[in-house]
């Protein structure tokens, strides 16, 4: 109903903004990966939305990009993950973060969020499995398993995902595994 508000930041109080459109408020909870990228007070501000309608409050959710707000939509269809566990995933880790936790199936990284448990965590890595990534398109998602190697290649060698990801990306999506490492530590080299 509500996918986007475009209005004047009026309020901050974690993790509720205000967001005045024309002289009408929205209280819009947002995830802390986008509180911290708020601008300040009084200035203009866009955040995508996810508006639910629940038996006994309306609440709008916001995000500060496409990608928070989808990963956000596939958490909440998870049996047992409502919005505010959906938030606080968010919260407590980037989407491209999660996308790497489900493509490597690591539940340790999702149990180091508060409120998730080992049995929500494996939950979350078996229902997002394949929905996060490719949808999204999120440089760690990687369904070739060449470059699925490559990526693992470069993390076991020490680089950060982050690093081994950008140099993954300037590669040909058709390049061998020993052929592709070597272009990548030749561009990580630099």
């Amino acid at each position: 109903m509500i996918g986007r508000l475009t209005g004047q930041l009026a309020e901050k109080n974690p993790p509720e903004v205000l967001v005045d459109c024309h002289g009408v408020g929205y209280e819009v909870l947002v995830p802390m990966s986008t509180f911290y990228n708020l601008p300040g007070l009084g200035e203009k501000i866009s955040l995508f939305t996810h508006f639910v309608v629940r038996e006994d409050a309306q609440l709008l959710y916001g995000f500060g990009s496409t990608a928070e707000r989808a990963a956000f939509r596939q958490l909440i269809k998870i049996t047992g993950v409502g919005p505010r566990t959906a938030l606080s995933v968010l919260s407590g880790m980037s989407v491209e973060d999660l996308s790497q936790a489900v493509t490597r199936q690591e539940a340790g990284r999702i149990i180091k969020v508060p409120g998730i448990g080992k049995k929500t965590a494996e939950r979350l890595l078996l229902e997002l499995k394949g929905k996060l990534g490719a949808d999204m398109g999120l440089p760690l998602s990687v369904a070739d398993d060449a470059q699925s190697d490559i990526l693992q290649a470069l993390v076991a060698l020490g680089y950060s995902d982050k690093d081994a990801a950008l140099a993954l990306k300037a590669l040909p999506k058709d390049i061998g595994v020993s052929d592709g490492i070597k272009l990548a530590l030749k561009a990580l080299a630099k």
